[in-house]
């Protein structure tokens, strides 16, 4: 269970001195920061492979940018902790940044979508994780961080829940009772169109997923960690499709209303490492 707060900067401030005190706050295991393209800009640094989120219109349907400075990620088991822990989070910058977005999350029925659908099951995991999601042998500042692309899909479940389940299952490419895949699923299933593996080069990230909302608006908060953004693009240029105008059978259930790209940087000394950022001093 999680909340995601993004954040623009305010103008006409400096935000070094409050993400000195975000640093602070910052555990692997509680907290994961990050910085998009606008802050960097406003730093006057270069961060290589972060860039903007890009609106991308495919056959029919489009990827919304709303690209923010900052982005917070905040983990607790209860609801309790995880509302004082995202409140601290924002106290520790509101002077320097304002917060367009904030969605929080929840498991649903043991790691399933809204849907009924088990989410995430061809993440890559152990060493193979490490690989798709960490940056190694990048330099001061960049060695052991990751980047991330966040977007926040809205599900029409009536719609598709409305759906006979043998068109939901080939709009997926599994079975909703199973979880197993279906070998002759149309071309458009959301299984063929994102299966990691069959990109050219593998497009392998680790994704983080969880639903959002309530009982009238609600849907996914997908959250995916890569050592390059490019393999994330490439995936929505697929499933949007660029690329070859099929379009992903995953529209049925839902659209995106939101996305963002953001640089998380590594952890050194159990604190945040602002290096990348110009920011060498992480102390309170």
């Amino acid at each position: 269970m999680g909340r995601y707060l993004e954040l623009d900067l305010r103008d006409g401030v400096d935000p070094r001195t409050a993400l000195r005190r975000l640093a602070d706050l910052t555990t692997p295991e509680h907290v994961v920061i990050g910085a998009g393209l606008p802050l960097a800009v406003a730093l006057g640094v270069t961060i290589p492979g972060l860039r903007a989120f890009p609106t991308l219109h495919g056959a029919g349907r489009a990827f919304p940018s709303t690209q923010c400075a900052l982005w917070i990620f905040v983990a607790a088991s209860n609801d309790s902790d995880r509302f004082d822990l995202a409140r601290t989070a924002y106290l520790s910058v509101a002077d320097s940044f304002v917060v367009r977005q904030d969605v929080g999350t929840f498991e649903y029925r043991g790691g399933r979508d809204l849907s009924g659908y088990e989410d995430g099951t061809e993440n890559p995991r152990d060493d193979k994780a490490i690989e798709a999601a960490i940056l190694s042998g990048a330099g001061p500042g960049l060695e052991g961080a990751s980047f991330v692309a966040v977007q926040r899909w809205k599900h029409d479940l009536t719609g598709f829940l409305a759906l006979p389940e043998s068109a939901r299952d080939a709009a997926v490419g599994r079975r909703l009772r199973t979880n197993e895949e279906i070998e002759d699923a149309p071309i458009n299933a959301h299984d063929k169109r994102a299966a990691q593996e069959k990109f050219s080069p593998p497009a392998f990230i680790v994704r983080r997923s969880m639903p959002w909302g309530g009982a009238v608006d609600h849907g996914l908060y997908f959250v995916a960690y890569g050592a390059s953004l490019d393999t994330y693009e490439r995936i929505l240029t697929r499933i949007s499709g660029l690329d070859d105008g099929i379009v992903d059978g995953l529209f049925a259930l839902s659209h995106a209303e939101s996305g963002g790209y953001y640089f998380c940087p590594p952890i050194r000394g159990g604190k945040l490492d602002w290096t990348a950022l110009g920011i060498s001093n992480i102390a309170s």
